[in-house]
């Protein structure tokens, strides 16, 4: 079954029009509290119970709204939704990057690095160490470069990331449960943004 999808400005025209919206952002805690929707709430996609959401959800004839950072992610959990059965969810076009680049409210906290930037952090660290090792410590150690370059291929062709979500699951990704609540965030219309990532 094909997700549904709908564009940053038509959900924005709906949630104008007065209809409820339920929204979900699932990114990690870190990139939530960085910028986000401004009715979105936090349910990070490595935390998702898809059947639970779907549960407390019984007799709701609105869809279900998902957003991620550019669509992704937003994917995926739609997938975890289809999966449970449940098929009144759709994924937001672009994610919250295309929410910004629309001018549409967001609210805005502490910096973070995104999830995608660390993977390639990560996985360039690791293709580089296995280079390094296998030329001065033992040949062996290419195999850590092959890994991960397999590794990266299997993500490419299956839309997933292992080493993402291992990295959702890092501390410097999580929020403490005060900073939910940060009183120095707040909400405002950006620009369109200037930057584009080569990641989804």
């Amino acid at each position: 079954m094909s997700i549904k999808t709908i564009s940053p400005k038509q959900l924005h025209g709906i949630v104008q029009s007065g209809q409820d919206v339920e929204l979900i952002d699932v990114r990690t805690p870190a990139e939530y509290r960085e910028v986000h929707v401004n009715f979105a709430r936090n349910v990070p996609l490595d935390q998702l119970d898809a059947a639970q959401v779907a549960a407390g959800r019984a007799g709701s004839e609105q869809p279900l709204y998902v957003i991620c950072r550019s669509g992704s992610r937003g994917k995926q959990a739609c997938e975890k939704f289809l999966a449970t059965g449940y098929t009144n969810v759709v994924n937001v076009e672009g994610g919250t990057q295309a929410w910004e680049q629309a001018g549409l409210a967001v609210v805005r906290g502490k910096k973070t690095i995104s999830l995608e930037r660390q993977v390639r952090i990560a996985a360039g660290s690791l293709v580089l160490i296995g280079a390094l090792l296998s030329l001065f410590a033992h040949p062996y150690w290419i195999a850590l470069s092959a890994f991960v370059g397999a590794g990266l291929v299997f993500a490419g062709l299956t839309d997933t990331c292992g080493m993402g979500m291992l990295l959702a699951r890092m501390p410097w990704n999580q929020v403490p449960k005060t900073s939910s609540s940060n009183p120095t965030s707040k909400t405002e219309t950006c620009p369109p943004a200037s930057k584009t990532s080569c990641c989804s």
